[in-house]
């Protein structure tokens, strides 16, 4: 069942080779709101580590000018966080490996100065000026502050099963790996952004957790995920419901594997999973993602024996960025990756042919972008 939690998952991944050409990330994102107006803002806080092998005292920043010029492939632990919506932004702090403390082993833990994530807290801060964002294009950030103290409890996970087991994270069979321990999380604490206090309540925050691994993204890239849903046969609140779409152009080894999402509809208790690794399912996936002048569009239909999803989701651009990640080999060929917290759509689910329900999706966090060719 995919909602067995996994906590060994969440471990720091970048041993053995990936230690040299790897990246391993924590993603959290959720909804607070400010102290004075009441005003809903979605954010996101990230640690995201590369090639700890090569580490020095201080990051190695693979799109700075000289590195590119000599080669060198980029090595730290960068801290992201920023917002979407009205004043969107995304902040990046960067400390060089000497200076970040990690727990390898479940449950992790990582830190640097006042900096630290781990299952069930989260705490930090970071400070860029206009005239330092402008001279440093190579920290790939905007200008903003930013500081969180936010509890953590993760309540339903989406294990992708074998896929990501410990025998395929030795053998390091993809290229790109995921587990999303909190695709439902609570979040309690504040945030203050460019001045403003915001609140984060449990209840109303629509938080979500997750980390990918590995040693380069796919492309195309795609991810669609809420739990702040309403069924539109009754009109009430589905409170124990979380669905999560990951995935796109996976490779194993060499090989990739086109148009494959992994899925999971955690419904009322019930669960719904469309994984194409679980090859007994018959897992069917149909998907489409395009851009309009003012949106970005996900249709996706996916099969198995017995069930059948249907996801139609928009997000306004004027509330997404474009977020930004360097590999581990220094290439910067996402460039156009983008990445909202207000999506909105509809989910039809069914079961042997039947409708079982319509659900209204609102605060979608959402993700779609392809290489530069």
């Amino acid at each position: 069942m995919f909602s067995k939690s996994d906590i060994s998952r969440d471990e720091f991944q970048l041993l053995n080779g990936q230690s040299r050409c790897g990246y391993d990330w924590w993603w959290h994102s959720f909804t607070a709101y400010n102290e004075k107006t009441g005003e809903a803002k979605p954010f996101f806080i990230e640690f995201f580590t590369c090639n700890p092998a090569l580490g020095q005292k201080e990051p190695v920043l693979g799109q700075s000018y000289e590195n590119m010029k000599r080669g060198r492939k980029p090595s730290y632990l960068m801290v992201k966080a920023g917002c979407w919506g009205e004043g969107k932004a995304q902040l990046h702090r960067f400390f060089g490996w000497k200076n970040v403390s990690i727990k390898k082993r479940a449950p992790f833990s990582i830190s640097a100065e006042d900096c630290f994530a781990s299952e069930k807290r989260l705490k930090g801060s970071i400070s860029i000026s206009k005239e330092e964002a402008e001279k440093h294009p190579e920290w790939m950030c905007d200008a903003g502050e930013i500081s969180w103290n936010l509890k953590v409890k993760k309540v339903i996970p989406y294990n992708v099963g074998y896929g990501a087991g410990k025998l395929f994270r030795t053998l390091q069979l993809f290229e790109m790996f995921w587990h999303a321990e909190g695709m439902k999380t609570l979040y309690k604490g504040y945030i203050y952004y460019n001045g403003e206090k915001y609140i984060v309540r449990p209840e109303t925050c629509y938080g979500y957790a997750d980390k990918n691994w590995g040693k380069d993204f796919t492309s195309p890239w795609v991810w669609l995920s809420s739990n702040n849903l309403t069924s539109m046969n009754t009109g009430k609140k589905l409170k124990n419901s979380v669905f999560d779409i990951g995935g796109g152009r996976p490779k194993v080894g060499p090989v990739a594997l086109k148009g494959k999402l992994l899925s999971a509809f955690f419904y009322e208790g019930k669960c719904f999973e469309f994984n194409f690794s679980k090859f007994w399912t018959f897992t069917r996936t149909k998907f489409d993602c395009r851009e309009t002048d003012t949106k970005i569009v996900w249709h996706v239909e996916q099969k198995t024996w017995c069930n059948k999803m249907v996801t139609d989701i928009t997000c306004e651009k004027k509330d997404m960025l474009f977020v930004n990640y360097e590999a581990p080999n220094g290439l910067k060929k996402h460039n156009r990756l983008w990445n909202g917290g207000n999506g909105k759509g509809i989910i039809s689910l069914y079961r042997h042919g039947r409708l079982i329900d319509k659900i209204k999706c609102e605060n979608v966090g959402c993700e779609y972008g392809e290489y530069d060719d």
